[in-house]
């Protein structure tokens, strides 16, 4: 057999289109003659990131006086004696509308075209499902509800708005999307990624960033704002599951799971990234050059700015260990290919050392002019040099109500029903229905963290004009036959996990007089560190609901709403019909109502592995040995490969039927191609969208024992009842390439199968 063996990379010296305009710019005159005036001091500031309680007035750095208003000696101190060249966050971690927006960062750059060479500020926010810090913006699923619509085009859209809702917010940089591998059950940021599949994640981290930023990355479009990937690299994949631990992947694992999303995302030309704050194989990922430097700036051909998360220089030294002080900490960071700190309090510390470390030698002035280079350019791509800040009077569309219809058709198209015994779905508008659990009349839960305030505990402040699940039922069946009690409720003011039983008796009782109960678990907003948990299990509390809901012998449907697969496996087989909401946003209710009720035919799928165990969290993408039959002989060996649900399940109310699965040739060789169609019929009785999903599977590979099966392409179409559509997909011999141990891409000849839906043929990859 001959290998054909390719390094990963080679072609992408060159990169496309979209980063040969980031490589190159309009502007590199004035910056080369920007840097050529600067100042050791001035260069230091421009790489320095601090947040916004730091520059207003308070008790101390960390909070801020309401009503909020900046400080002006701070800010002062700040952007003119420091010459600090970014500002993050929002202040006492609440949301604010467009018109404060507008007058804080009016102020911040006003005072910082006060210095000495008028750079303006670069302010950043995460913005992740919409601008989720701006009163009155319009939510958003969180990208796992995003990737379970498998609709390109809502991804995109959904990007679009949320650009301009940020940049009517004044602000013009975004920290998303997250584009890491969604891998781990237990991970408390699975939420904020597209999936477990590196090819759903690059194909829909495009899109976003197309949204973003334009097709064309056109940043000085006052509609668009900079796009910061998340998190280089690995972030996700920590061994023990909680935030901000140590990960350990194979240099083949690297490179063939977590990397493809973020390769996919400097070709499509992302103006920033920021750095995972674990570490992998024992080095923290901020002082890892062989990553931010090797990989993703000289074999990646990443030309824009590298900004660490939060604190992550600092904890080199304080949570990790691996430099002696802080200013050590700065050295290896920067070094390593860091180009801004997100400090993001005590910037004198970074700012004086960092200083320091140039007159010293310790880090060269070229690595500090390649930062501030980067940096610049993303300012002169904004257009901030020119205008600033954008102001809210020019963004008519804010919040409108085409805005709120986008998000309300990503809600629908993400919710995924995953059981329907009996057809018991959808309901009769006459049903008495009870509605009953800690998630069944809550905003919060809704939107999940990163609304209105970090852990999304502020969001009923915010959200009280939007329909919980409660109240959307209420609207859409008739009200005074759907009876609420909550059976039980979150410690709204405690951690995410704290609960206790509200009246489960009672919903007990009432389950006895409904036709059907609408049981609404999950779980209170939660992200990062706050996120981790022990237990994979739903909580007990609601557990006890459910099964004393299901001995009533009253019908249940189970709504999830959650930002993980919590383990429903005690509860399961006594439910009637399951439904995966994941954290839909504000639309999320009406969403959910309209599919219980049959105004909306589902079409979600899963864009991860449901687990049915807490030790079999073994997600779609794994090796032979993981599903092994029952050996002959004394040493019986078996692996159970056993899901509630497989990535990629999702049922309708309409059924579809897969036939004439078709290739254009048996055999290919290297660099070829492969056309494969296949014929969808709607066989039911109503319209209904369909995902049409095609994988692949390695038969035999000599370097690695290969996947039973990767996704490698899908597209969404809607069909009338009776309508047939032939789907087309085309692959490359680039598709079969794996990752072998030394990180080279390797094309085997050998056998192959294509499968889609329940249908499969073989085709072989040809020796040269």
């Amino acid at each position: 057999m001959k290998l054909y063996s390719l390094f990963l990379g080679v072609f992408l010296l060159f990169g496309n289109f979209a980063q040969a305009q980031l490589n190159s710019t309009a502007h590199d005159q004035e910056i080369e003659s920007l840097i050529n005036k600067m100042t050791i001091e001035e260069k230091v500031g421009q790489m320095t990131q601090i947040t916004l309680d730091v520059i207003t007035k308070g008790d101390d750095i960390y909070s801020s006086y309401e009503p909020f208003e900046l400080d002006q000696d701070s800010l002062n101190k700040a952007l003119i004696d420091h010459h600090i060249g970014s500002v993050l966050n929002t202040a006492n971690n609440r949301a604010l509308t467009p018109q404060k927006w507008y007058s804080l960062i009016s102020q911040i750059q006003e005072t910082a075209l006060k210095d000495r060479l008028e750079i303006p500020v670069i302010y950043g926010v995460d913005m992740i499902h919409g601008a989720t810090y701006t009163v009155g913006a319009t939510m958003f699923p969180q990208q796992i509800g995003q990737a379970a619509t498998r609709n390109r085009d809502l991804v995109k859209r959904g990007a679009e708005i949320t650009a301009y809702e940020t940049r009517a917010s004044s602000i013009s940089w975004n920290f998303s999307p997250v584009l890491d591998l969604g891998m781990d059950p237990r991970f408390p940021r699975i939420w904020e990624s597209f999936g477990e599949d590196p090819y759903l994640i690059s194909e829909l981290g495009v899109e976003m960033i197309d949204g973003y930023e334009g097709e064309n990355n056109d940043l000085s479009n006052p509609e668009h704002v900079a796009s910061s990937l998340k998190h280089f690299l690995g972030y996700h994949a920590a061994t023990s599951g909680k935030d901000r631990t140590p990960s350990y992947i194979p240099t083949s694992a690297l490179r063939e799971y977590h990397l493809p999303s973020f390769k996919a995302a400097v070709e499509a030309g992302a103006h920033t990234i920021m750095i995972n704050s674990g570490i992998i194989n024992g080095i923290p990922v901020h002082a890892n050059k062989n990553l931010l430097t090797g990989l993703l700036k000289e074999e990646l051909n990443f030309k824009g700015l590298v900004v660490t998360d939060w604190a992550d220089i600092e904890n080199l030294h304080r949570r990790d260990r691996v430099a002696k002080d802080d200013k050590e900490a700065v050295m290896m960071a920067i070094n390593a290919g860091i180009d801004m700190s997100m400090v993001p309090y005590k910037y004198e510390v970074f700012y004086n050392s960092l200083v320091e470390l140039v007159k010293e030698g310790k880090v060269k002035e070229e690595r500090i002019d390649d930062a501030v280079r980067r940096i610049l350019r993303v300012k002169f791509a904004l257009n901030l040099f020119e205008h600033p800040t954008t102001n809210p009077k020019d963004y008519p569309d804010f919040g409108s109500k085409d805005f709120e219809n986008a998000a309300y058709e990503t809600a629908a198209e993400s919710i995924t029903l995953l059981k329907n015994e009996e057809n018991i779905l959808p309901l009769k508008k006459n049903a008495k229905i009870l509605v009953t659990g800690p998630n069944a009349n809550n905003m919060r839960t809704l939107n999940g963290a990163w609304t209105y305030s970090w852990q999304g505990e502020k969001t009923p402040e915010y959200a009280q004009d939007y329909n919980t699940i409660l109240e959307a039922l209420q609207q859409k069946g008739k009200k005074k036959n759907v009876t609420y009690v909550p059976g039980v409720s979150y410690k709204m003011d405690g951690k995410y996990y704290e609960q206790a039983p509200d009246q489960l008796e009672k919903a007990v009782s009432e389950a006895k007089k409904a036709d059907v109960v609408i049981l609404c678990l999950g779980e209170n907003t939660y992200t990062e560190k706050p996120g981790d948990l022990n237990d994979l299990y739903l909580n007990e509390h609601q557990v006890e609901l459910a099964q004393k809901i299901a001995e009533t012998g009253t019908p249940v449907i189970l709504v999830l709403n959650e930002g993980r697969p919590r383990i429903i496996s005690k509860i399961e087989p006594k439910m009637k019909a399951v439904v995966q909401t994941y954290l839909p946003g504000n639309f999320g209710g009406d969403a959910l109502a309209d599919i219980l009720f049959g105004e909306v035919n589902p079409s979600g799928k899963l864009p991860y592995t449901y687990p049915r165990y807490p030790n079999a969290t073994i997600g779609y993408i794994h090796k032979p040995s993981e599903e092994q039959k029952k050996a002959e002989g004394v040493y019986n060996y078996e692996a159970d490969y056993n899901p509630q649900y497989r990535f990629g399940d999702g049922l309708s109310y309409t059924t579809f039927k897969y036939s004439e699965l078709k290739m254009n040739t048996t055999e290919i060789g290297a660099g070829e191609k492969l056309q494969v169609s296949v014929k969808v019929t709607n066989t039911g009785d109503r319209k209904g969208k369909e995902v049409v999903e095609l994988y692949t599977s390695d038969l035999y590979a000599s370097k690695i024992t290969p996947d039973v099966k990767r996704l490698r392409r899908f597209t969404k179409i809607e069909l009338e009842p009776g309508a047939s559509k032939t789907v087309n997909f085309t692959i490359s011999t680039d598709d079969l390439k794996y990752a072998d141990q030394n990180g080279e891409s390797i094309l085997e000849a050998g056998e192959f199968k294509i499968m889609i839906k329940d249908l499969e043929e073989s085709f072989f990859v040809k020796e040269d």
